[in-house]
């Protein structure tokens, strides 16, 4: 089943990126909604269980990679996971980071990206 219009959560504590990404997302089309924290996250997931999750690789709380590794352990591979990150030298190594995620992103995420990641082809 292909779906065009994409329910997608943009995780990142830094509110204005949150809310930026996620109006890209809609105006690409998509369903998008901002999350501020990855236990409102998680929380709301479970509830909507979206297609796509942009995260933020270093959040206060429960952090980009801790979130991903949840959403793993609920929806298997039924969901993307799309790391981004503002530095690519954090705490968490790119090797665990590929392992729990679909993408790794340094930002700003492009608008190309974003269009390979949401097109048709991609979600299925």
């Amino acid at each position: 089943m292909v779906h065009n219009n994409v329910e997608v959560f943009v995780v990142d504590d830094n509110r204005d990126a949150a809310d930026s990404l996620s109006m890209l997302i809609q105006c690409l089309g998509h369903t998008a909604a901002p999350y501020y924290d990855g236990e409102s996250t998680l929380q709301a997931a479970r509830a909507a269980a979206p297609l796509c999750v942009f995260l933020d690789v270093n959040m206060t709380g429960m952090n980009g990679l801790q979130l991903a590794k949840a959403l793993r352990r609920e929806f298997g591979d039924d969901i993307i996971l799309v790391a981004v990150t503002g530095a690519p030298q954090e705490d968490v190594t790119v090797a665990q980071t590929f392992e729990t995620v679909d993408h790794y992103y340094i930002k700003p995420v492009t608008i190309a990206q974003v269009k390979k990641i949401l097109s048709p082809q991609a979600v299925k």
